[in-house]
């Protein structure tokens, strides 16, 4: 979604703001813009489309100045055009945000009555205009920012400059992130950390109503009353290495590759090699919990697809599952002593943190799974378990998901050693093969150039079916969700017995359909999908074993071997080649893989 920086002190602002965008850039944008006040007077640049643009403007037309506020537009009300562009302003302030002003129609129509003009579509116009009218009315900036705040509805992360006060920077957030950067003689703010991990390494985050004025040599925080408050400053490991391709062409491929890395850090504070759970304490007892109710978007809700049939075949424990955004409106009935588990990459889902307040007035403990510990999810919630991903940049996400997946499989462990539902042996027998996962990804990822092959044909496709059945059902969805997301090839993800239900009449020559079968003891049933396929004409992709392939690898157009292994551990190794699949499919259709058109990484409006 939408990226905001900000920044006050010695420099000058622009070339700073324009790196800090960059840095944003995984969010998802479509126009881009800098303001800073030079001269005492606002001054902006702003372009459509990639940050290129922008950085050519600034080079034919520099501003100057030491304080400035950037922003990188997903859009939302109008078109992504320069003049829907943020930086939005008037002769008295500018103003980028990252949100939706839910009452703008209103403060719009009163404003124009007052004589105001405006130029843009957007939503984000008002917040200009109202600021600008109450600082016509004689008020400080400070003043004026709190009054504008309080006619507000919706939700908004915002920074504001005002015209004649070069020493004054502005945040305030409602719904949406913002984080305060302290540094040496300038202070900052951003939408996340990562805008900030070059300038500075302690950080701030505003709580739900706050906000803030920013001088070159300290932050004043106020609450929504304007009372003086502390917010705790942290100190994070970000750093541009960290945030950096290497030697790979794309963030998503890199991501890929540091599967096995992260899983293993994910995995070593949650279980010993030896096979023994060492999840801290959490505040409700397994034993006594009637069910789990598990909610997340996107990717992160197929994870929790997975965790279900764990949690249901390990513990015996009833799960249900739910997309957040159906989750928060229909009032679903929530049992006293259940649990909610929420599962997000950053940890700033509006769909999500909505869900989680909803389970909370239900009276359920949350705990949540998330990358991003000092996230607004992460800080509503009784208990956290943190995936040690790493910043994930690339928008189709891959990390965050196969660490998501260690960590309900290690709670649904936890749940079974708890409930009595699985020997401690065969805790531990599925616990050194979650620590063998790493090393086998790893050889999967040592074949990536075959899936090259495969790519250029999949590539050529229209429509690609992908089928598994058990735990790799979400695996299959899951799959097709990355080819869609990045190639824009219309795919669907199906249980393989439903084939016969509907599914089947897409199969002819020009299909291809990618089976997920194992050599298990669904192994059977599925060839009999994959015969049907077959004999009507559909190019059938095995994904499987060696002695799966074996099998039926004469019937196949293409086979896709995996390595052998505990079938519970099987959704993290088999996630693996439908990622690089989807990468190597997007890179022969020559679309664009870390920022595919019209998705944004963090989803922190509805």
């Amino acid at each position: 979604m939408c990226g905001i920086v900000g920044m006050i002190g010695k420099r000058q602002a622009s070339s700073i703001l324009l790196e800090g965008l960059r840095r944003l850039e995984y969010r998802g944008y479509d126009s881009a813009g800098i303001a800073t006040i030079c001269v005492g007077s606002i001054e902006r640049r702003r372009a459509e489309g990639k940050l290129d643009s922008l950085a050519k403007k600034l080079q034919e037309e520099p501003l100057s100045g030491n304080v400035g506020i950037g922003h990188t537009r997903w859009a939302t009300h109008g078109k992504p055009t320069e003049t829907n562009a943020h930086p939005h302003a008037t002769d008295l302030v500018a103003v980028v945000h990252n949100g939706i002003i839910e009452n703008y129609r209103k403060l719009r129509t009163e404003l124009e009555a007052k004589g105001c003009t405006f130029e843009s579509e957007t939503d984000t116009e008002v917040i200009a205009h109202l600021i600008s009218d109450f600082l016509r009315q004689k008020m400080t900036p400070q003043q004026a920012t709190a009054a504008a705040l309080k006619r507000l509805e919706g939700a908004f992360a915002i920074g504001v400059i005002f015209a004649g006060h070069p020493e004054l920077l502005i945040g305030a957030r409602r719904g949406s992130p913002l984080a305060l950067g302290y540094g040496d003689g300038e202070m900052y703010l951003g939408s996340d950390a990562l805008a900030l991990a070059p300038q500075t390494n302690k950080i701030a985050y505003l709580e739900e109503e706050d906000w803030a004025e920013l001088y070159a040599d300290r932050i004043i925080v106020h609450d929504a009353d304007g009372k003086v408050v502390d917010r705790k400053v942290l100190t994070t490991n970000l750093s541009g290495a960290l945030i950096g391709k290497g030697q790979y062409r794309h963030f998503m491929l890199k991501e890929i590759f540091e599967q096995p890395t992260v899983i293993a850090d994910t995995l070593a504070p949650l279980a010993s090699a030896s096979g023994v759970l060492g999840i801290s304490p959490l505040p409700f007892d397994w034993k006594e919990i009637p069910r789990v109710t598990i909610v997340a978007c996107g990717t992160a809700s197929y994870a929790g697809v997975v965790g279900k049939y764990w949690f249901e075949q390990l513990a015996r424990l009833p799960v249900e599952v739910d997309i957040a955004s159906e989750f928060r409106y229909r009032e679903a009935p929530m049992p006293e002593g259940g649990i909610a588990i929420v599962v997000s990459q950053s940890g700033e889902t509006a769909d999500t943190l909505a869900a989680l307040h909803y389970a909370k007035a239900q009276g359920q403990k949350v705990l949540s799974i998330v990358n991003v510990p000092q996230s607004s999810i992460a800080r509503a919630s009784d208990a956290v378990i943190p995936t040690l991903a790493g910043p994930e940049i690339g928008v189709a996400s891959t990390k965050a998901f196969t660490t998501q997946l260690t960590v309900l499989l290690c709670l649904a462990l936890s749940a079974a050693e708890a409930r009595g539902t699985l020997s401690a042996e065969r805790i531990k027998a599925i616990l050194r093969a979650l620590h063998e996962a790493p090393a086998q990804i790893n050889e999967i990822l040592r074949n990536e150039n075959r899936l090259q092959e495969l790519a250029q044909t999949l590539s050529e496709a229209t429509d690609v079916l992908y089928l598994g059945r058990g735990l790799l059902y979400p695996i299959a969805m899951e799959g097709a969700l990355k080819l869609k997301e990045i190639s824009y090839i219309h795919a669907e993800g199906y249980p393989a017995g439903e084939m016969k239900h509907g599914p089947i009449a897409l199969v002819d020559e020009n299909l291809p359909a990618v089976f997920l079968a194992p050599s298990d003891a669904l192994y059977e049933k599925t060839i009999s999908n994959i015969q049907e396929v077959a004999a009507r004409g559909g190019k059938v992709v095995l994904v499987s074993d060696k002695d799966g392939i074996a099998h039926v690898g004469a019937k196949t157009f293409f086979n896709i071997p995996v390595p052998k292994a505990e079938p519970t551990v099987l959704p993290l190794l088999y996630a693996v080649p439908l990622q690089l699949l989807a990468y190597y499919t997007a890179i022969a259709k020559g679309t664009d893989v870390d920022q595919p058109r019209n998705l944004a990484k963090s989803v922190t409006v509805e």
